[in-house]
């Protein structure tokens, strides 16, 4: 989890300009079309992070799609220190757009190297991997 936690960390120290407004649009997979898809070992940090605040299973999924770590009352993101990697670098062109590709390519090979140390099975819907990782920590 820790090389995961890089990731993250050095993502935060690269100069882009980013200009999140909290609007959530991104949040809203049925609305925007684009589910986050996360790694083994992004899915499993999540999960931990999910734990921690008292849940041991994932909210059963909303009629408008939203993702099940959003708060609909706070429009807060509740494992937003844990969000996956596809969370930071989205799509929202409010924010700044999709992060360019050149950008990260050294950020997702190691969150790749991750995946196949872990013997993962590959980015998968971010629903589906952290309910899969919620079951392993049982």
């Amino acid at each position: 989890m820790e090389e995961v936690r890089s990731v993250y960390k050095d993502l935060a120290e690269r100069p882009l300009e980013r200009n999140c407004q909290l609007r959530t649009e991104c949040c809203h997979f049925k609305l925007t079309g684009e589910t986050p898809l996360v790694t083994d070992g992004e899915a499993l940090l999540a999960a931990r992070a999910w734990r921690s605040t008292g849940r041991k299973e994932l909210l059963p999924p909303t009629d408008d799609g939203a993702c099940p770590f959003l708060d609909p009352r706070s429009a807060k993101c509740r494992i937003y220190d844990s969000r996956p990697f596809a969370c930071r670098t989205h799509f929202c062109e409010a924010a700044g757009g999709v992060y360019p590709r050149a950008h990260v390519i050294d950020l997702i090979r190691r969150l790749e190297t991750v995946e196949r140390n872990l013997d993962g099975r590959g980015p998968r819907k971010i629903e589906v991997a952290v309910k899969e990782a919620l079951a392993a920590l049982r």
